[in-house]
């Protein structure tokens, strides 16, 4: 990721991936630790493991390249995968390179960085030579249709400046585009497709510079050989995206870099120059334990009080329904009863509903607030009203406040 502004480290107009994203969402202070302050990390073994196949792919797929049309005046500026890996080697295709050459080539590719044994290495080393087997056979049977392999692309998103680094872009069936991503992980699901940030940036990238569209996306996992593909993105999914990476950009620009703790904290390697694992000094250490002590012990109180308040407000509530009552006096006050009203709309019975009668276009948020309106629209056909309406959850939740005595009728 790029940084460009004016003055020591300022942060002005940050260029934005996917995983500069995720790291300042995650934690603005690594964040700046890494793209800031240039901070390395100690490598790992499953990060060079993943860099190496990515590697053997792209030497293998390269040959079946049919390069797209990139739209004009955004091509002119991105590098090209040869400007990447000039001395990378030509192969004739995936019928005339053989098992032999094709081990060849993950030897020569091998990283053996951060591995933390050579026991490891070697297990690892013996699963990329699985993988790499399985994927070139089915490659062989059924060859793709790449339109280009570890593309890197460059676009401005609505005044957000954006890259990625593209593992296969192919032709789809349709004849639009079809955006894939490796992965080595253990483990990936279906879900994993349908909610990665990661690919409906892709879409968006693609789709800025190349002149036909996408048609669908694809995160392949190498392990079981498997392709889990799902549509292109709704313009309502990309508009979430568009929102976090704002408020990433925003953030950056603020040099709003505080640290954010949670379970990542246990990888970072940060941990010694973070403000959250600082030591207290020797001399503070006696006077801040009593404070603490005296917290928790509060903070109990507190969870005790709290739950005889919800049961102390349920039988309240309970009463004043049977009695058909909203004001209940007390000897210092009185309690009013205020009730509190929203209304659900599931997306995926509203949506059909507005499809078939031709007003999708009308709903473009799925907040509740404009389901409403829909609902009260007289313009709309009363039937389709009624069935959206038909369609939403109302839930009432009633609470209490207190009015001193004094100022009672």
């Amino acid at each position: 990721m790029s940084v460009s502004g004016a003055g020591a480290g300022v942060a002005t107009v940050p260029t934005l991936s996917y995983s500069s994203s995720r790291a300042y969402l995650e934690c603005p202070l690594r964040w700046k630790f890494l793209y800031i302050d240039r901070l390395t990390e100690a490598p790992r073994g499953y990060f060079s493991f993943g860099r190496t196949i990515h590697s053997v792919l792209e030497t293998i797929v390269r040959p079946l390249v049919v390069p797209g049309a990139r739209r004009s005046g955004e091509a002119e500026s991105q590098r090209t995968l040869d400007d990447w890996h000039p001395s990378a080697p030509t192969v004739t295709g995936p019928a005339g390179l053989s098992e032999e050459e094709l081990l060849a080539i993950y030897d020569r590719e091998w990283l053996n960085e951060g591995y933390s044994t050579p026991e490891e290495e070697a297990r690892y080393r013996a699963l990329g030579v699985e993988m790499l087997r399985g994927f070139y056979a089915q490659m062989r049977r059924d060859p793709p249709r790449p339109v280009a392999v570890e593309q890197h692309l460059e676009a401005s998103w609505d005044g957000i400046p954006i890259h990625g680094y593209i593992d296969r872009i192919d032709r789809a069936p349709g004849g639009g585009l079809a955006v894939l991503d490796y992965k080595t992980s253990r483990e990936l699901r279906a879900e994993d497709a349908r909610e990665s940030d990661q690919l409906s940036l892709y879409q968006v990238l693609v789709e800025k510079n190349y002149s036909d569209p996408v048609e669908e996306l694809t995160l392949y996992h190498l392990r079981s050989l498997t392709p889990l593909k799902v549509s292109r993105r709704p313009k309502e999914t990309l508009e979430l995206l568009y929102d976090r990476l704002g408020a990433v950009t925003d953030g950056i620009r603020a040099q709003a870099f505080d640290p954010t703790p949670g379970r990542q904290c246990a990888r970072c390697e940060f941990q010694s120059r973070c403000p959250e694992f600082r030591t207290v000094p020797v001399e503070e250490q006696e006077r801040l334990r009593l404070l603490v002590d005296r917290f928790a012990l509060l903070r109990a109180e507190e969870e005790r009080v709290a739950g005889e308040l919800e049961r102390t407000a349920e039988e309240l509530h309970r009463s004043a329904a049977d009695l058909r009552v909203h004001r209940v006096p007390g000897s210092r006050a009185i309690a009013i009863r205020h009730k509190e009203e929203s209304w659900q709309y599931p997306p995926e019975r509203i949506g059909p509903i507005l499809q078939r009668a031709g007003i999708r276009d009308r709903l473009t948020s799925g907040r509740p607030e404009e389901v409403r309106r829909i609902v009260r629209d007289p313009s709309i056909d009363p039937e389709i009203r009624r069935r959206v309406a038909d369609a939403g959850t109302r839930r009432v939740k009633w609470y209490w406040e207190l009015e001193e005595s004094s100022r009672a009728d």
